[in-house]
């Protein structure tokens, strides 16, 4: 009777089939490689165009750096401790800066403290200054790559020039002397340009770029005549109004002199 009422055993049995059904993951991976190349991509093109050529040359430096953070010891106890004859083209060795290097940056340093100075002097920030605030009114001042850049410009009741001449105003005649008095200090070349307003409506034949081209010309005459020697000038050019400050392209504020002091390793002269 116990047999009667005892459950049927059921054994079942799974066929398992090798190759088949989930694959794994590896094509996550793979997406997510990829993904991630092309954040790190549209960023790159995003910092390039967010960017200034001075931020992005201070960007690859930090990459780059040539002189190392933690102090290294090339090891050996030979004649030269370790160092060779070629360490100075590789890298700043012992954390010191090869001379050639100290010296470029020495020279460097000298030119930006130089620049100050004369931006000091023409901005009239180097204590007391001998420059009249109508004067100091029309002069704008900035260090680049490329120099210290003097801008020279018109307002509307003051301008550089006699309109739509060449004839110089008294106004520019008084900022020339100023500026000559400070790059007489160095010896550094010049380069000479001129910015013109729009004119107010189309003409057959534009005056922008020979009256811009000629102001600069007039610039270079008079400084000059103050006694810049000709040779320091390495480029005079004029601009028309391709490079507007305002919005408004017939501002008189367009109209200006941009004299740059070009980077040199030369040092100060003597007056």
């Amino acid at each position: 009777m116990a047999q009667q009422n005892q459950r049927p055993i059921i054994i079942k049995r799974k066929k398992v089939i090798a190759d088949g059904g989930h694959h794994g993951g590896a094509w996550k991976v793979a997406y997510a490689d990829f993904v991630t190349a092309m954040m790190a991509f549209f960023m790159l093109m995003w910092l390039l165009n967010a960017t200034t050529e001075k931020q992005r040359k201070g960007i690859a430096d930090y990459f780059s750096p040539t002189i190392p953070i933690v102090r290294v010891s090339g090891g050996g106890s030979g004649a030269m401790s370790g160092d060779s004859v070629i360490a100075e083209q590789d890298l700043a060795y012992n954390g010191e800066v090869p001379d050639r290097a100290r010296g470029a940056t020495e020279a460097g340093d000298s030119a930006n403290a130089t620049f100050s100075e004369i931006e000091e002097m023409l901005t009239g920030r180097g204590g007391e200054s001998r420059i009249a605030d109508d004067l100091l009114a029309h002069i704008v001042t900035r260090v680049t790559d490329e120099g210290l850049i003097v801008e020279l410009f018109s307002l509307p009741d003051a301008p550089l020039f006699r309109r739509g001449t060449t004839e110089p105003t008294d106004l520019l005649l008084a900022l020339t002397e100023v500026v000559e008095e400070a790059f007489a200090l160095v010896r550094n070349d010049i380069a000479v340009g001129s910015h013109v307003p729009s004119e107010p409506i189309v003409v057959a034949e534009p005056q922008v770029w020979p009256l811009s081209l000629d102001r600069a010309k007039r610039m270079q005459a008079l400084l000059r005549r103050e006694g810049i020697d000709e040779a320091r000038f390495a480029r005079v050019t004029g601009n028309a109004d391709r490079e507007p400050l305002t919005r408004d392209p017939l501002s008189v504020r367009n109209e200006r002199i941009e004299l740059i002091l070009l980077r040199s390793d030369q040092g100060p002269a003597g007056r």
